[in-house]
């Protein structure tokens, strides 16, 4: 019954409407904030080429690169979400909760100390270090006893590995006297972002994605059963260890930008479930487009709610995930443990 109320609309109509209603809170977003815009100097902004005013170039030069920023990066951490969940088949499984974000951020304060000097493609490598780290840290210690990743070791040793890097960034940047500059970056918020960021960040992101919808069938398959897919012929292994650099790409790009950002992974996969189904042909497209648009709302959000002033946005996103997380915890948990 679930599955046929599902498929009531086809998955092109679904996806045209959640582009759309992308757009939708994308004006939103370019025309709220502490200086209130109209779409018309938006527009002008989007299609003009020289300086107008005052008003079109904040939009151009400021808001403009912050929202798509948000975009990517909230389409990034949603997909690295889903597939965090087929692979481990895990309802828990979020990047900013199993150590991911936390050893960008040890890798992140590592490479701001010791080297100074670095661009914004180097500090966007040692980011893909150190979730990596991260990652295989967590799933290391998760799986020292039987019974391999049940939600509640994996959240269990993401939350004392994510303790111990981010203890270790705190420690780098009070030693070598950069925890300002640490913690400026990782603050979780996309002020600042610029369109020479976004050229290293879209690309890569995009990258990510498309990866992960090519092998979408396959983690269809591995989300079901690790035995199924190796009957069916499956090369698991090589699948996990694709997946699991799309995972650290998508990742390691996202807190070189904006930080630590935890739940949007958890969240977005569950309300796309809800719509789509469990076909991860149609989980990872939609996670991009929800993930997208729940970032742009909640940017918003966090530069209007106080205006003038910002509400940070990793805030922001944990006042909503975090009672969803409990909700999961309460009613999924248990049946994939």
């Amino acid at each position: 019954m679930t599955q046929q109320k599902r498929r009531i609309f086809p998955f092109l109509i679904q996806l045209i409407v959640g582009l759309i209603l992308l757009v939708f809170f994308f004006a939103i977003a370019m025309v709220f904030g502490a200086a209130d815009t109209t779409l018309k100097e938006v527009w002008l902004a989007i299609t003009s080429q020289g300086k107008i005013d005052d008003t079109v170039t904040m939009i151009r030069e400021i808001r403009l690169p912050r929202e798509i920023g948000a975009i990517f990066i909230g389409a990034a951490l949603s997909v690295a979400g889903a597939i965090m969940q087929g692979m481990t088949r895990n309802p828990l499984a979020d990047p900013g909760l199993l150590g991911l974000t936390a050893g960008a951020n040890a890798a992140l304060a590592f490479a701001m100390a010791l080297l100074p000097a670095l661009n914004y493609f180097g500090i966007m490598f040692a980011c893909f270090i150190g979730a990596a780290i991260g990652a295989l840290l967590v799933f290391g210690i998760s799986m020292l006893q039987r019974g391999g990743f049940s939600p509640l070791r994996l959240v269990l040793a993401g939350t004392a590995v994510s303790a111990f890097l981010y203890a270790i960034a705190d420690g780098i940047g009070l030693f070598f006297k950069v925890s300002k500059d640490v913690s400026m970056w990782t603050s979780g918020g996309l002020v600042g972002t610029s369109f020479g960021q976004l050229q290293i960040v879209i690309p890569t992101i995009l990258v990510g994605i498309f990866i992960a919808i090519l092998l979408s069938r396959q983690l269809t398959v591995l989300s079901l059963s690790e035995e199924v897919a190796v009957g069916l012929g499956q090369n698991t292994l090589l699948v996990k260890m694709l997946l699991f650099i799309v995972i650290v790409v998508l990742v390691g790009t996202s807190v070189a930008l904006v930080g630590n950002l935890a739940f949007i992974g958890l969240m977005v996969p569950h309300m796309v479930r809800a719509f789509v189904g469990t076909d991860y042909r149609h989980v990872i497209p939609m996670s991009a487009i929800f993930g997208a648009s729940l970032m742009l709302l909640a940017d918003t959000v966090g530069r209007t709610i106080n205006a003038p002033y910002e509400t940070p946005l990793a805030a922001i996103i944990a006042i909503l995930g975090l009672p969803f997380f409990l909700v999961i915890v309460r009613k999924g948990g248990k049946a994939f443990s």
